[in-house]
């Protein structure tokens, strides 16, 4: 297994590059969303993430699924740099790649990620508000919202940002309260 420090040391250059062309094409946005639209691929897809990352498998093979699984709509500079990836042996990275790629570009637009956990799924309405609370919070542009479904949580909702934490759920009111009643 890779360890965070190799991990980040590989793939925060590439990124910052990904970053820099997107930039010089004016294409940060678009490359975000191929990005994100990848990622979710890659996480959804355990038997890609190892096909890529085997170091048994051709590059030319790699190379291959890559272009089928892209086609014609991914933006080319995305599509050119995970070919690069793959000539430079580096494509096990992808993921922490695009991450942090996704990271430098919140940074640059002034936007924070809210990781939002609740119960069930939220509405727009909710969403909305959880979007404004936080841009208050933070004094950020603008907030990217990952929604996730944890039905542990009885009810409420937990906000992610960055290291700050909101526990407004049920669980985590029970759980205080009975530390309350246990230190009595």
């Amino acid at each position: 297994m890779k360890s965070d420090a190799a991990t980040a040391e590989v793939s925060q250059p590439y990124a910052q590059a990904l970053l820099s062309i997107a930039q010089s094409q004016n294409l940060t946005e678009e490359v975000g969303g191929d990005a994100r639209t990848f990622l979710s691929l890659l996480t959804g897809s355990q038997e890609l993430t190892g096909f890529l990352s085997n170091p048994f498998v051709k590059p030319e093979n790699k190379k291959n699924v890559l272009r089928q699984l892209l086609g014609e709509g991914v933006n080319p500079c995305l599509r050119n740099f995970l070919l690069l990836l793959v000539d430079r042996r580096r494509i096990a990275f992808l993921e922490p790649i695009l991450q942090q790629y996704l990271a430098l570009l919140r940074q640059l637009n002034q936007t924070v990620l809210a990781e939002i956990t609740s119960a069930v799924p939220l509405t727009e309405t909710q969403q909305q508000a959880i979007t404004e609370k936080v841009i208050t919070l933070t004094k950020a542009r603008q907030v990217e919202l990952a929604t996730k479904i944890d039905s542990d949580l009885i009810g409420g909702v937990i906000i992610k940002v960055g290291s700050q934490v909101i526990d407004a759920s049920l669980r985590g009111q029970l759980r205080r309260l009975s530390l309350r009643l246990s230190s009595n």
